[in-house]
């Protein structure tokens, strides 16, 4: 296989980051225009956060979220890469891994449906960890 086959998944999930980041963006920014915060209040750490409705908050949630698990699977892409090793196997788990965040961003960012949610994320993250543990394995052994 094809060592740059891991790129695929690993810009897929720039692009995710990106279209969470304008989503947020564009879910804020009429809000925030649309009132009248003082300056004070908007540098209290918290303050938009305990005033703005979910349709603002939730993809601002989700915006943070992208920079938890998947820092494990952007590091995990480097390592595959750089040790020669990515083959099929990781780039359906990484592949795998990027829908199932897509579908919780998408989750997240809209129903919100936490049973839902959960579940899309349960599966990101099973796959991101099948990936670190095979590599983990492979390399002890």
């Amino acid at each position: 296989m094809e060592q740059t086959a891991i790129f695929g998944p690993f810009f897929a999930m720039l692009v995710l980051v990106f279209a969470v980041w304008a989503y947020m963006f564009a879910r804020r920014v009429p809000f925030i225009l649309g009132n009248t915060f003082t300056q004070e209040q908007m540098i209290t750490p918290g303050f938009l956060a305990q005033v703005s409705p979910p349709a603002v908050n939730n993809p601002s949630d989700n915006f943070k979220n992208l920079f938890e698990l998947p820092v494990l699977f952007y590091a995990m892409v480097v390592y595959l890469y750089a040790t020669g090793t990515v083959d099929g196997t990781y780039v359906a788990l990484a592949w795998t891994f990027v829908l199932f965040r897509a579908l919780h961003s998408a989750v997240a960012c809209t129903v919100n449906i936490v049973n839902l949610r959960f579940a899309v994320y349960l599966v990101a993250a099973l796959a991101l960890f099948a990936m670190i543990f095979r590599a983990a394995l492979a390399h002890l052994g």
